[in-house]
């Protein structure tokens, strides 16, 4: 750690010597938030901690809407399979409009013409910074009077792929009323699997050789409804009902080969399982100024549901009929999920403060029936975290200095687990030209064990393999250093960051001897993990313009895994990924393209998902007419292999056939007449998802 300290503070150094002597920040400002110097060439203010993007008249022209926007920045791309956007370097991206976590389709909702500008966090404030790893914030024109709506539609021709959506806002003086409802639909009945077990038990050698052909799908849908009252400069108060839909299922037969030592025989098996569930969730949010520098905000959300999940699978000897396993599962879930915040900003005349309070907790009630047979087991997890951060500017140096303090107190019947972690932040920056910057960030924070992992739950996974959680799990502390140098100009807008991750008591999944099946996969704190390297990121444009734009992502890096018996695994890959782009009047086409790696996944080593699509759109007035191949020449693949240090040496190959090669069309309609407010909301926070396992 101190090492790796050292080396990027000198790093530092030798950037800022080769440089000229940076330009003197002529802005006249009092309040010291990170300020910015304007890139006209570019439109973009490079910060300590993010990035702000204005778009010129041409962008906005083209745009149908302000997701158009945001998907030009060098660091975010379209996915189309979800029809959504995500980050090009990974790991999770929140989006907000005017400090609201907003959906997909409320960025849909806002017309180009009344983006101001765009903030792109890639190292999110103390609020967020539990939540994502990436935050964009959309900031828009509030006015008074206006409506919106639109509905988006894409189908594939010859398997179910399905994404539709359809949204409505309106507003009249101060008030807004926003309604939107999507779907995905998935279904397809030609996904191959073919996975190996192969292992030692008892002084014999046992191998499973299986090929399976699922026909698997879900249905996710979301309703939500919005009400907003706000009063400039005064209070704003929103209400936000929304349900979130989901029904699941999985029905496949295979066979396989089973083998013990000399001993051969062919077995046949078949898999049935579903799931589903509603969560209902109510969001209330309350925002008032106190005087002219400081803002008080409370927000709570609240949800109760009931998760169903059931599977039934078997396996037996096709020559006697013997059965070799039945696994028969029925769980159901009772779930209640609370979250409260209480946020408070000051502002000095050096400097911003922001302090808050967040108060988490997830109430689980199962039912269960499985190979233990019938049990009744609760458990509850409980995080409180208080924060608060300081953020300044003096001449070209800029800073933010964060503290919380983190307690989480996880309960079930076998184990109560109660930590208390400060939890530091820092992040120092320094301009050394117009163009370019320098970034250092530190931090630590504990991240506790997710539902899955905490279950006593039981599934049979092959003869002799079961798969089980460990309620004796505790959190896993994450220590982060970041040093990045930005660039940009009319063609580069680039990043290099050199990264260091130490992970304390880091949760690893492997495989034990079990007395009662033979082996079971299940999860372990481990002694900790490391993982460095460079990743290269931004977009390149020949041009200066959307005619041409290339977004590359190249990630080298070095990953570690000291388990608890003192073994070191050790993996090295290179993360990539390709997106080019083309605009040219009302036409657009994109290409995105990966080479998968594999990287450690507990007790695995697991490749990404492969990308080979291309995608176009043409745009009529409101009306925009999409077209594209997903996965070219290649099925969706997933592929996932044992370590050597593992009891058992596994193999997955998973490959869904039916969208190779898929074409896909679809056209959306969006409309809009006025405009529309936009509540200014400071906290923002989501109740547990649905726990299944």
């Amino acid at each position: 750690m101190k090492k790796t300290l050292c080396s990027a503070f000198f790093l530092c150094g030798i950037f800022a010597f080769s440089q000229e002597t940076a330009k003197s920040d002529t802005m006249s400002v009092k309040t010291a938030e990170i300020r910015e110097v304007i890139v006209k060439a570019q439109r973009k203010k490079q910060m300590a901690d993010r990035a702000v993007y204005t778009f010129d008249k041409e962008a906005i022209e083209k745009a149908r809407y302000a997701k158009d926007l945001i998907q030009t920045l060098p660091e975010l791309q379209l996915d189309p399979i979800t029809n959504t956007l995500k980050s090009t370097k990974g790991g999770t991206t929140l989006f907000l409009i005017n400090g609201i976590e907003a959906t997909d389709m409320q960025i849909r909702s806002v017309a180009p013409a009344e983006v101001v500008k765009v903030e792109y966090y890639d190292i999110p404030p103390a609020r967020w910074a539990t939540r994502a790893d990436i935050v964009v914030n959309l900031i828009t024109r509030s006015t008074e009077t206006g409506y919106v709506f639109g509905t988006d539609i894409s189908s594939a021709l010859d398997t179910g792929f399905v994404n539709g959506s359809a949204y409505a806002n309106f507003t009249k003086g101060k008030n807004n009323f926003g309604l939107e409802y999507s779907i995905n639909l998935r279904d397809y009945n030609n996904r191959k699997v073919h996975s190996i077990y192969d292992y030692q038990l008892n002084g014999s050698h046992y191998r499973t050789d299986e090929n399976k052909v699922d026909h698997f799908g879900y249905t996710s849908q979301n309703v939500a409804l919005r009400y907003t009252r706000m009063v400039p400069d005064h209070y704003a108060f929103q209400a936000k009902m929304d349900v979130d839909i989901y029904n699941g299922f999985i029905k496949g037969k295979g066979g396989s080969i089973f083998t013990k030592d000399s001993f051969t025989e062919e077995h046949a098996m078949f898999k049935n399982g579903s799931s589903g569930y509603a969560t209902p969730t109510l969001d209330l949010y309350f925002s008032k100024n106190i005087g002219k520098k400081d803002e008080l905000s409370i927000n709570a959300v609240g949800s109760s549901f009931t998760t169903e999940t059931s599977e039934f699978a078997k396996e037996w000897v096709i020559s006697s009929g013997a059965s070799v396993y039945d696994n028969d599962m029925n769980l159901r879930t009772r779930q209640t999920g609370m979250v409260g915040e209480l946020a408070h900003v000051h502002t000095f005349e050096a400097g911003k403060l922001s302090s808050g309070y967040r108060i988490s907790n997830t109430s689980i009630s199962n039912d269960l029936q499985n190979l233990a047979g019938f049990s009744e087991y609760s458990v509850n997890y409980l995080e409180q975290y208080f924060y608060t951060e300081f953020s300044g500017k003096v001449k070209q140096f800029s800073y933010r200095l964060g503290a919380g303090l983190t307690n989480i107190h996880n309960k079930s019947a076998e184990n109560t687990f109660d930590q208390w972690a400060f939890t530091p932040k820092i992040i120092l920056g320094y301009q050394l030209k117009d163009n370019q910057s320098l970034r250092f960030t530190g931090s630590y924070k504990p991240v506790s064990p997710w539902s899955i992992a905490l279950s006593s739950n039981i599934v049979q996974m092959a003869p002799n393999i079961v798969q089980r959680g460990n309620p004796f799990l505790k959190s896993q502390q994450i220590f982060a250093n970041n040093f990045t140098y930005s660039f940009n100009n009319k063609h580069f807008d680039f990043n290099a960051n050199l990264f260091y991750q130490y992970t304390d008591r880091i949760i690893n999944q492997y495989y034990v001897a079990d007395e009662n099946f033979g082996y079971a996969l299940t999860y372990e704190n481990a002694k900790n993990a490391q993982r460095f390297g460079i990743q290269l990121s931004g977009s390149y444009k020949p041009f200066g313009n959307s005619l041409l734009v290339v977004k590359l992502n190249l990630t080298p890096a070095t990953e570690t895994v000291r388990t608890s018996s003192g073994a070191l695994i050790k993996n090295n890959y290179l993360g990539n990924n390709l997106v080019l782009s083309s605009e040219y009047k009302s036409f657009s086409i994109q290409y995105q393209l990966n080479i998968p790696v594999y990287t450690l996944n507990g007790a695995f080593l697991s490749t990404n998902e492969n990308q080979n699509h291309v995608f176009a759109s043409y745009k009529k007035k409101e009306w925009t007419f999409t077209t594209g191949m997903y996965w070219i020449g290649m099925p969706s693949e997933y592929k996932t292999k044992s370590l050597p240090e593992s009891l058992v040496n596994y193999s997955r190959v998973n490959r869904i056939m039916n969208n190779k090669s898929m074409f896909v069309l679809g056209f959306s309609y969006d409309f809009s007449k006025g405009k529309k407010t936009e509540l200014n909301k400071k906290l923002n926070n989501y109740t547990a998802p649905a726990a299944t396992f």
